[in-house]
């Protein structure tokens, strides 16, 4: 018999059970709107407004990548609901470009480049994307220009300080998109005229005068009077925006090379000149008094949250929420415990994971837990993991996954369908206790779908179309139970290097 008739004979159009990642799992993103996840979501996502930080540990499947989803999508809810209330989500789940930009910098000759990572190399990759969607926010087409306006009515103050962001951070800006950075000096109100390339030429052009007006006056001899007095003029005026343009071109690359050297993990062909073309165009004088990022100087980075988080609130967005996930994907990582605690480590520091208006969600993989355990008292000092809303582990019982089974089979079932329950497709002396049982030796959400996916798919393959039979025996229960069982067993032997 095929699944899809014998779903079809209960009234279900959809195989509930079939998928195993949630950012592609249809049914998962239908039950976000209406259905709770798990109980401990609420302890996690806290309030938007006022964002707490959480750290939870959980294995492959237990539902992290689930939690974010749902907590992204309940963030951008409450941000229809309270548009002066709002939290701006800030997804850093793909390290890829991170950790990329951190290997082409570092290189491979200190042993593994990733044990070179710091804190403020992931405050600066925060940064990196959090600007980079504002910015795209603020230049997109597909809103009248709303965010646009509002910018250009921004303090002078607030209007460096994000051109500032946008010229360090903006992953645009940074390979080289000239005609963004011109886009936002304009919805800036900043001007898009390029003075320093005007200076440039303006001095050159009056010293050129200045020598030709001289030569003339060696032409005529002793009788140029007004020709010195315009050699001097002109060779004044071009002294002047010569002067002016050079210090301003050299404080520039000062600063330039300060920031290429400490931002690691923004790509940039040519770090120092490209910063310098942008920081040319702002003014010097007030440059000076805004934090950059230098060689020792952690706070700026703080410093420059707390400049985001002011001008994000000129749009009504009060609080910032970091979403961290996936860490164990990278291609530089591969799931290797020590690989992954070289990125993570430096992020578990209390200083970082309470900033007033910043909520970090911490999702990391179980194994991380394991070698925390192991680590000194001045690390746990450091992290104040009792302060994080710490969940260690996410766990399912068995009663949590039968609901969540339910409600998947329920949202799969055709319209004029009777109502179906995961115990309705089993035969008679199949209890609920029996089907929870056996799910809580699933442990997660990922592994009891794969258990009821092959349960179904083993069921199907026994009969035939024309003896069909409807409803799936004890004894193929206890069957595929004992095999998944034994499955998960043998996976968390291998894990364990047993």
């Amino acid at each position: 018999m095929d699944v899809r008739t014998f779903l079809g004979h209960h009234g279900i159009v959809e195989n509930p059970f079939q998928a195993e990642e949630a950012r592609l799992d249809a049914v998962f993103h239908r039950l976000m709107d209406s259905d709770a996840f798990h109980p401990e979501f609420e302890k996690v996502y806290g309030q938007p407004e006022r964002p707490n930080t959480a750290v939870v540990f959980g294995e492959k499947g237990s539902g992290k990548t689930a939690l974010r989803l749902l907590m992204e999508k309940q963030v951008h809810d409450h941000n229809r609901r309270n548009p002066a209330l709002k939290s701006w989500v800030v997804n850093y789940d793909d390290l890829n470009p991170i950790i990329d930009g951190l290997k082409r910098r570092v290189g491979w000759t200190k042993g593994h480049f990733l044990q070179s990572f710091r804190l403020v190399d992931h405050m600066d990759g925060i940064l990196s994307i959090a600007t980079t969607e504002l910015v795209d926010a603020l230049l997109s087409e597909d809103e009248p220009g709303e965010m646009a306006r509002a910018a250009g009515y921004m303090s002078r103050r607030k209007r460096l300080d994000l051109a500032l962001l946008a010229g360090v951070y903006d992953t645009g800006i940074s390979r080289g998109d000239a005609g963004r950075w011109l886009r936002l000096k304009a919805a800036l109100r900043l001007g898009t005229f390029p003075w320093m390339s005007a200076l440039k030429w303006l001095s050159l052009g009056l010293l050129i005068a200045a020598v030709l007006t001289a030569g003339a006056m060696f032409v005529r001899g002793a009788g140029g009077g007004a020709l010195a007095a315009t050699v001097a003029v002109f060779g004044l005026a071009a002294a002047a925006a010569g002067w002016h343009w050079l210090r301003q071109s050299l404080q520039a690359a000062a600063w330039a090379r300060r920031i290429a050297a400490e931002v690691r993990v923004v790509g940039r062909e040519h770090p120092v000149a490209s910063l310098c073309r942008t920081l040319e165009d702002l003014p010097a004088s007030e440059l000076a008094v805004r934090p950059m990022p230098a060689p020792g100087e952690d706070d700026s980075r703080y410093q420059l949250t707390e400049r985001l988080l002011a001008v994000l609130g000129e749009f009504g967005y009060v609080s910032l929420t970091v979403m961290f996930d996936r860490v164990d994907e990278p291609s530089a990582v591969n799931g290797d415990p020590e690989r992954m605690r070289a990125v993570v480590w430096p992020m578990l520091d209390n200083k970082f994971l309470q900033q007033d208006g910043v909520g970090i969600k911490l999702l990391l993989p179980l194994e991380l837990s394991d070698l925390i355990r192991g680590e000194s008292p001045e690390f746990f000092q450091r992290a104040r993991l009792d302060k994080q809303s710490l969940i260690d582990p996410l766990t399912w019982s068995g009663a949590m996954l039968y609901d969540l089974c339910n409600r998947r089979l329920k949202s799969c079932l055709r319209p004029d369908a009777e109502p179906v329950r995961l115990r309705d497709l089993f035969a008679e002396d199949v209890a609920d206790r029996d089907l929870i049982s056996a799910l809580e030796q699933m442990h997660q959400p990922r592994d009891a779908f794969k258990f009821l996916y092959h349960l179904i798919r083993e069921h199907c393959s026994d009969v035939t179309e024309d003896n069909p039979v409807w409803n799936i025996p004890r004894l193929l229960l206890e069957f595929v139970r004992k095999e998944e069982a034994r499955r998960l067993e043998q996976m968390h032997r291998l894990r364990a290097g047993t």
